[in-house]
């Protein structure tokens, strides 16, 4: 019975515990769960899938987590056509309302970050920020790629009206006269467009598709439609109090407060229907990408790929040199392939990338063929410009950057031209270049047959010469034939000669 009662006992404490720690474990979380959450996202840097994966994923998980507010920080330059497609669907899918802000002061969104702006719920800017430059141009440099939105030049583009649309030119009088000399038996024209050029009609599409994408999203959240186009066809910029007085974005904010501020009560339209902003007492967590997605990040960066490029330039470089190094090779490997992931995101001009091809050409020519510098600084200053111009202007490598790389290169190939020159000026370390005009002594010597052995270089040799010699004479090789040493007594000699030229010895004593 004693046992019976105790075996009770423990069965009801464990049951209680077990309650009681439920109860632990549910309380804090019915407490901790805030009435209103929303998250803090980051677009920093150029547009790119790492970036557009994992804004998507966090719009993602925010709609189906229950949060009431997406705000997304911008500071970046732009990016790939792709990449800023995904996130502006993401936006325009999301159940919850997206604010986009530039900042903190200073910061751009400049072409693609333009269209995700214009596609955001609420559009808000910090002082002294800008955006817009919205043209596209070809990733690569070439026809057929990509377009990577970057700012061109306006004065490339044709003069044309306010909107942004070409000016039509007016009928002269040479229109006129071809009319009048033109033969009636002859059928009219369809039309008198001139045909474009392959390169500018894939410019001409890429522009008209970039304008009809951005003007979709300005009617669809009402914003300035007109000035958009001109951002896409004259690659116009604003300041935040100019967009704002536009039309373009909907507030400036001087901070985060400020812009939590004057969002609250503001009713935007979602995917799911009409929601009204409540920023009261609303609980905000910055969400960082993951690990990865850092690490891919990293290397979209323009002076990143400037360097990985040099080193796994130098790297394959000194592997051709000093063949069977192997880690040079790798590692020159290992960071041209990372460099090649670099230009896949980033904007770049192949025209200089051939630049940079041909400096490194040059600067391996100087190894082989020695121009005594003028081959290797041709490279380094082809290496350098090449560097300078490859990517658009608001992705340019930084001077300084350059300068560095261009530095260690050259002095990395002074130390080879040093290496090279100091090799020259030694004897030859093998060989018969290598036994020619050393010096030795006689092992043993045969005068009759004139041949014998002969220790030259630590190494003895069979020998053969035409003056007599004996044990122990010092001997210079002339020759060399085969295995076998031509050779002659040095010139001091004296007392291997005194024994043949009589008085010799008692003239030298």
């Amino acid at each position: 019975m004693m046992i019976r009662k105790i075996w009770q006992s423990i069965c009801v404490g464990m049951i209680a515990l077990g309650i009681l720690s439920l109860m632990a474990n549910a309380i804090p979380s019915l407490t901790a769960q805030p009435d209103n959450t929303g998250i803090i996202l980051d677009l920093n840097g150029p547009v790119t899938p790492t970036s557009a994966e994992y804004l998507s994923r966090e719009i993602a998980l925010a709609g189906e987590n229950g949060t009431d507010l997406v705000i997304i920080e911008i500071d970046t330059p732009g990016g790939l056509v792709t990449s800023m497609m995904d996130i502006v669907k993401s936006i325009l899918g999301s159940d919850v309302p997206v604010v986009t802000y530039v900042s903190p002061q200073g910061s751009r969104s400049a072409s693609a970050g333009l269209y995700i702006m214009y596609s955001a719920h609420v559009s808000a800017m910090a002082p002294a920020t800008n955006t817009g430059a919205a043209t596209p141009v070809e990733i690569g440099g070439g026809g057929g790629g990509e377009p990577f939105e970057t700012p061109v030049d306006p004065a490339s583009e044709e003069e044309g009206s306010d909107d942004g649309t070409p000016a039509q030119e007016e009928p002269g009088e040479d229109a006129t006269a071809e009319e009048d000399t033109a033969s009636s038996d002859e059928p009219a024209p369809q039309s008198q467009t001139p045909a474009l050029a392959n390169d500018d009609a894939m410019r001409a599409k890429a522009i008209n598709d970039a304008v009809a994408y951005i003007r979709s999203l300005a009617e669809k959240r009402g914003r300035n439609a007109d000035w958009a186009e001109r951002a896409v066809r004259e690659a116009v910029s604003v300041t935040s109090n100019e967009a704002l007085e536009l039309g373009v974005i909907d507030l400036v904010a001087d901070d985060l407060d400020d812009l939590l501020a004057q969002i609250d009560g503001m009713v935007v339209e979602t995917a799911s229907g009409d929601v009204t902003i409540s920023t009261a007492d609303i609980q905000l967590t910055r969400v960082e990408p993951q690990f990865w997605e850092k690490f891919l990040a990293f290397f979209a960066d323009p002076n990143v790929a400037a360097i990985l490029l040099s080193l796994g330039t130098l790297g394959i470089t000194a592997e051709i040199w000093n063949p069977g190094s192997i880690f040079p090779g790798a590692l020159g490997v290992i960071c041209l392939l990372l460099a090649f992931y670099s230009f896949s995101i980033l904007p770049h001009n192949a025209l200089f990338f051939g630049f940079m091809a041909v400096g490194v050409i040059l600067i391996v020519l100087e190894a082989y063929t020695p121009t005594f510098g003028i081959s290797g600084l041709a490279g380094l200053a082809l290496f350098g410009g090449g560097l300078y111009f490859l990517f658009p202007e608001q992705f340019r490598i930084s001077p300084l950057v350059i300068i560095t790389i261009l530095s260690f290169t050259g002095a990395f190939l002074a130390m080879v031209l040093i290496a090279i020159v100091r090799s020259r000026s030694h004897r030859p370390l093998t060989g018969a270049e290598n036994i020619r005009k050393l010096e030795g002594s006689v092992v043993e010597w045969n005068n009759e047959k004139g041949t014998g052995l002969v220790l030259v270089d630590g190494e003895t040799w069979k020998a053969r010469s035409k003056a007599p010699l004996k044990a122990g004479d010092k001997i210079k090789v002339v020759e060399i034939d085969g295995l076998v040493l031509d050779v002659k007594p040095v010139q001091n000699n004296s007392a291997s000669l005194s024994r043949f030229v009589p008085g010799l010895g008692s003239q030298n004593s």
